[in-house]
């Protein structure tokens, strides 16, 4: 993505103790060890040594429009940033050690959504845009969870959650409040054996009934053969599933219009990623 047309200053602290240490760090406020050997220090430590990058240009940036149309939210190099839309001074919003990805607005534009390892381990965390305070919508260290998303009423965020060490990533649906969320998947006590499905990307229909998410079977795999991914619909009322792609170059991160009319997602076509477009009444499509 192009940043124009003032740049993004990026400050990077070097934290080269951390680097290659078996044995991990010391938490907040643990006193260093005795013994032979360089003395560990206690978390925070201090930088030694200041980077600064001036930039126009991101590669692999998560981003989102604003409720308004009026700012973009993004994330690059594990901080979270504001930029007008019609270009300007990238505002940052998250700084540290943390790793803070995938940020999505509230439907209010009051919030921000986001993945962030604050805790030791990715979890689902929450931005208040005016006091810059972080709430914990999940915690702990046995998961990880990605592409988070509110319900259109913005007291609900889907999310996948998956084992961090085994188990697919699958949708759950939490409070804003937080709690232990419930699962909007289960897998079925009569499938067979390497069928496990894995999902992320969920959106909102705009009446909140329908959740669109992208789904595949099986783990990702090096030289994995295509199809892989597929658009699939989830009934909040009904409890059916269904599918809405077929492509074989795959199906990835649907995205609705904010009237509801239409769906954009990711498609390959021979060795060139693009962006189709649906109409959902017709259902006809187009390449954009």
């Amino acid at each position: 993505m192009r940043l124009r047309p003032s740049p993004l200053c990026v400050a990077l602290l070097a934290a080269l103790p951390l680097v290659g240490s078996p044995l991990g760090v010391a938490p907040l406020g643990a006193q260093a060890p005795t013994g032979r050997g360089p003395a560990a220090r206690p978390l925070p430590l201090e930088a030694t040594r200041r980077f600064s990058l001036d930039t126009r240009d991101g590669t692999w940036l998560s981003i989102d429009v604003s409720p308004d149309g009026q700012q973009l939210v993004f994330d690059m190099l594990g901080d979270l940033y504001l930029l007008p839309i019609a270009g300007g001074d990238a505002v940052r919003l998250t700084t540290g050690l943390a790793f803070d990805t995938q940020p999505r607005f509230s439907p209010d534009g009051k919030s921000i959504v986001f993945i962030s390892d604050r805790q030791g381990a990715d979890n689902v965390h929450v931005l208040d845009l005016a006091t810059r305070e972080v709430k914990e919508i999940t915690r702990g260290r046995a998961n990880v969870y990605l592409s988070p998303e509110y319900s259109p009423d913005g007291k609900y965020i889907v999310a996948s959650k998956g084992g961090f060490r085994g188990g697919l990533p699958t949708l759950w649906m939490y409070h804003v409040q937080g709690g232990a969320g419930v699962p909007l998947y289960t897998a079925p006590a009569t499938a067979a054996p390497g069928t496990a499905v894995q999902q992320a990307g969920a959106a909102f229909t705009a009446n909140g009934r329908f959740v669109y998410y992208t789904q595949r079977t099986g783990a990702w795999n090096y030289n994995a053969q295509f199809p892989q991914y597929q658009i699939w619909s989830y009934d909040r009322e009904t409890g059916d599933r269904e599918p809405l792609s077929s492509r074989y170059g795959s199906a990835v991160r649907p995205t609705l219009s904010p009237d509801g009319k239409w769906l954009v997602y990711g498609s390959r076509y021979e060795n060139k990623t693009g962006l189709r477009i649906r109409d959902l009444a017709t259902g006809d499509e187009r390449w954009l």
